[in-house]
């Protein structure tokens, strides 16, 4: 690869990276002001905007399953192995549960004390609170202002004033007021606003915040945001104790039901009892049987065993029947428990009620947690439910057959022995039957206090299937709005802004404004830049002038012999695209500095439709080019002098032809420009723009060079296209672009965007190498110089 194309590129890749930099840093006033205010809307956010604090509490959910072993161990360990950690999330979001949390922290009133911006959330902090006596609509939400004069209170700007502790009626209820131990202000103004529990519920189940802590753990986390960091921390840790309440009272439902269940019978079996002892006690006392084991010997126990196993038979299957009948009926179909199988000795019974129960809780869970019974989930429940319900009744068929042949064959035992009876005496038949019926009794009564028994343990075993891991914290700090962010954002919007409008102005910007742009578009040299002349006079270029513009002209000249190659009598053209970029201008300047070489030098008027070089020199109209080329004066004749200057003439355009093109065509044209050479050294065209008529490609012919007079800020980019195709195509004679009208911009120690330096040295100084000129500035351009900020925008006089 080419050295000297890599140095070229990295020397326009710095000036690429420098010009930017420049073209930002002018503006920097706009991007302090900017972050100033942007810091400001900040500092006003941060002061007024309402305070929100959140804080975090965890608990772990246990949904392990509890190792094999009896009925009585799976009570005792409280687990539950079909439980569901989702499950668990929406029962802790549910309204019932939140229900419970807005009832124990009294959160249907909240408390609000107003500012002159904003109001304070002054929750467990207010001075007093409100106690409703009776309210007149609690299905509608109402606030109420209270303005306190020492001890007294006025209510919603009313006229009466009221005392502590004394009741006052309103038209949203009978209340009382009760003060607490904070203090308060006799001009502050505090709002109480009371909503219904159910509708406070539903926000919390809509705010609180709830997944889990780590994916793959049954932990919890579970957050709340409020405006007040005290009754966030209140409603999280409220939340957690009240599900693991409602957990021990879900899971102790069950074992109550069987022990009231139990309690009825034993009551039963001790009337039962009674009444057989009094009737035992006054048959042995009428009859004088004192002892009558011995006399019936092993005859007694068989047939009490033969007694016992007929009446547990027909207590297990009663207990069958009942559950099948509790089953079958409709009413009880989504009834959160069944019956207890007590004594019912059936592995796959148990384990179907235990399923029963368990789909029973969890559809209801789904209900707590404010799921319409047509929900999907629930449907699915309830269709298992019925599945397993079926399954029971099959079940309780099958074990009722079993206990009814079973209790069969106990009477035919029993029969027999009877038959025996028959051989004893009449009383102690009797005595024997009493007896017998009194200890299958007892057997029962102890059976079932067994049952009481194990029960009241599993009561008093149950724990809760979830454990508070964290409570959640007084966290006084806010997280909205978030101090450090909004500043940074703050920061970067106020010096975004500003530099997405320079973005956009550039971007729509379709103007000439650096020298890249042209050297972006067309290969054609730029042959100088000319500053902005903040003159009056046209002609800047005479022999005491010393100021930049003049030596740019100067500069502009020097560059001129390397295009011309030693031409002797050269012809320079001088075109634009349009008008308006200063080609008059450049004309006369160029023929100004060419004549102060000592060179004779004539500025021939050729815009023919729009003449401005006699009018800018303030000359008076004369004569000229048409004269000529219409035959009525000569040459020599319409050639005039420029006052003050020597060597420099100009040749006027005369009174405008209707056919300016046609004239051209003339070949008079050929004849004036070898006079024009055989008598003048340096001869400058002023032609029409070349991108409006076919003027300058006319006589382009005649020209040894082109230059073409692009303007900063008024050219725009599309025609240096034309430009570009003038160059490489060869439409006109060695085409090279002047810059004109190039501003100086703060922030840049040279003219323009271009890579010469023309600001160097110091006005007044020994250094100075030219005479600078002296715009008219503004206030704000002398303010800013003042403070070391160069001036931001040049004025064209």
């Amino acid at each position: 690869m080419n050295p000297q194309k890599n140095k070229k590129k990295s020397e326009a890749l710095g000036l690429n990276v420098k010009d930017v930099f420049y073209k930002y840093v002018r503006f920097l006033p706009f991007f302090l002001l900017s972050v100033a205010l942007a810091l400001l809307v900040a500092f006003m956010y941060l002061r007024y905007s309402t305070s929100y604090y959140r804080t975090t509490g965890s608990m772990n959910i246990k949904t392990e399953a509890p190792q094999s072993g009896d009925r009585v161990e799976t009570i005792l360990s409280g687990a539950n192995s079909n439980s569901n950690l989702q499950n668990e999330i929406e029962v802790l979001k549910s309204r019932i549960l939140m229900t419970r949390v807005v009832d124990k922290l009294n959160l249907q009133f909240s408390y609000t004390v107003k500012g002159k911006i904003k109001e304070l959330n002054v929750y467990r902090q207010g001075p007093f609170f409100l106690q409703p006596i009776k309210i007149a609509d609690s299905s509608r939400g109402f606030t109420m202002h209270f303005v306190f004069q020492g001890d007294k209170f006025q209510v919603d700007q009313g006229t009466e004033w009221h005392n502590f502790q004394e009741e006052f009626k309103n038209q949203f209820g009978i209340f009382k007021l009760i003060k607490t131990g904070y203090s308060f202000s006799d001009d502050a103004e505090y709002a109480v606003n009371w909503q219904p529990t159910l509708n406070v519920a539903s926000i919390l189940s809509n705010t609180v915040w709830i997944m889990p802590k780590t994916p793959g753990t049954n932990i919890l986390s579970i957050s709340y945001e409020t405006t007040n960091a005290q009754e966030a921390a209140d409603i999280v840790n409220t939340l957690m104790v009240e599900y693991d309440s409602m957990t021990l009272e879900q899971n102790n439902h069950s074992t109550d039901q069987r022990l009231s269940f139990i309690d009825i019978r034993l009551k039963i079996l001790e009337r039962e009892l009674d009444t057989l002892q009094i009737r035992f006690l006054r048959y042995k006392q009428a009859n004088n049987l004192i002892d009558v084991n011995i006399q019936l010997g092993d005859f007694f126990a068989k047939v009490s065993e033969a007694d016992k196993a007929t009446v547990e038979g027909q207590f297990k299957l009663m207990q069958a029947e009942s559950i099948q009948g509790y089953l079958r009926d409709k009413n009880n179909r989504y009834i959160q428990v069944t019956p207890s199988s007590l004594t019912i000795e059936d592995r796959t019974l148990n384990e179907l009620v235990m399923n029963y129960n368990r789909l029973q809780l969890q559809r209801q869970s789904y209900i707590d947690a404010g799921m319409p019974p047509a929900n999907p989930a629930i449907k699915e429940v309830e269709g298992s439910i019925e599945t397993v319900r079926q399954g029971l009744v099959e079940n309780l068929d099958n074990i009722k057959k079993a206990y009814q042949s079973t209790i069969g064959s106990w009477r035919s035992r029993s029969r027999v022995e009877e038959q025996r009876l028959q051989s004893l005496p009449f009383k102690l038949k009797e005595y024997v039957e009493m007896e017998r019926q009194i200890n299958t009794k007892l057997a029962l009564y102890t059976l079932i206090e067994e049952k009481r028994e194990e029960a009241a343990i599993a009561r008093a075993s149950t724990i809760s299937n979830s454990e508070i891991i964290d409570h959640a914290p007084l966290n006084d700090q806010p997280v909205k709005p978030d101090r450090k962010t909004t500043q940074l954002i703050a920061l970067l919007i106020g010096i975004a802004l500003p530099a997405l409008l320079i973005f956009a102005m550039e971007l729509l910007n379709d103007k000439v404004t650096t020298r890249a742009d042209i050297e972006n578009i067309s290969e054609a040299p730029i042959m100088g830049e000319v500053g902005h002349s903040y003159v009056a006079d046209t002609l800047v270029v005479n022999k005491s002038s010393r100021s930049m513009v003049a030596e740019q002209f100067r500069i502009i000249r020097s560059n001129l012999q390397y295009v011309l190659n030693k031409v002797e009598r050269p012809v320079i053209m001088v075109t634009s695209s349009f008008s308006g970029e200063g080609k008059s201008f450049v004309s006369t300047n160029m023929g100004g500095v060419m004549a102060l070489t000592g060179k004779k030098t004539v500025v021939l008027e050729f815009d023919i439709r729009k003449p401005k070089i006699l009018s800018s020199l303030g000359m008076p109209k004369s004569a000229g080019i048409s004269n000529y080329l219409l035959g009525q004066a000569a040459l020599k004749d319409v050639i005039i002098p420029v006052p003050k200057q020597e060597n420099l003439f100009v040749l006027p355009c005369g009174p405008i032809p209707p056919n300016p093109s046609e004239l051209l065509l003339d070949d008079k044209v050929d004849e004036m420009f070898k006079w024009l050479r055989e008598n003048f050294e340096v001869i400058v065209i002023d032609t029409a723009p070349v991108g409006m008529v076919s003027d300058a490609m006319t006589l382009g012919k005649y020209a040894d060079c082109t230059l073409y007079i692009v303007r900063q800020g008024h050219t725009y980019k599309k025609q240096i296209v034309l430009v570009d195709e003038l160059f490489t195509e060869s439409k006109l004679p060695k085409v090279s672009i002047v810059i004109n009208d190039v501003k100086l911009k703060p922030g840049y120690g040279y003219y323009g965007y271009g890579r010469y330096a023309y600001g160097y040295g110091h006005k007044g100084g020994k250094d100075t190498y030219y005479e600078e000129d002296e715009p008219r500035t503004s206030v704000l351009n002398r303010f800013l110089r003042k403070i070391g900020v160069r001036r931001l925008f040049g004025r064209k006089k």
